[in-house]
């Protein structure tokens, strides 16, 4: 058997001291997670961040800094994702455009909101992404390379 993480992208925009996340419909009910997915083939991990983005939130999405790279192990799912995780600013919004399935809505919450909704959070990484930005944690695209 070949192992092999699930690679994703994560956006994390903080504006006014809220952070932006989606509300998505999941195998465990509703959750909230910071608007991510899936890298796809052939595309670098900043232009993920910005697709998810787009398709989860309506929003243009403009990575500045990358905050951390995360490794998760959903126990149940016998899964292991592997999350890398932009701050970064937004850009114009697309209000006609149609959220990804399962997305139900964008919403904006203050960092004890999101402390006090960990039961709802789609993975342990929502709120260790949000407490690594506050405290500072910061890297240059720079260290990012595609071949």
């Amino acid at each position: 058997m070949v192992w092999k993480p699930h690679v994703t992208v994560a956006a994390l925009v903080e504006r006014e001291g809220k952070f932006l996340l989606v509300e998505e419909h999941t195998e465990d009910g509703l959750r909230l997670n910071q608007p991510a997915g899936h890298l796809e083939p052939h595309e670098s991990l900043v232009e993920g961040a910005i697709r998810e983005a787009l398709e989860e939130t309506a929003y243009d999405f403009h990575p500045e800094h990358l905050v951390g790279i995360y490794r998760w192990h959903h126990a149940q799912r016998a899964l292991t994702y592997l999350r890398f995780a932009f701050a970064g600013r937004l850009g114009a919004h697309h209000p006609g455009r149609v959220l990804d399935a399962g997305i139900v809505r964008a919403v904006w919450m203050a960092p004890e909101e999101v402390r006090a909704t960990v039961d709802r959070h789609r993975s342990p990484l929502v709120l260790r992404c949000v407490e690594d930005y506050l405290r500072g944690a910061r890297a240059t695209l720079d260290l990012l390379h595609d071949a």
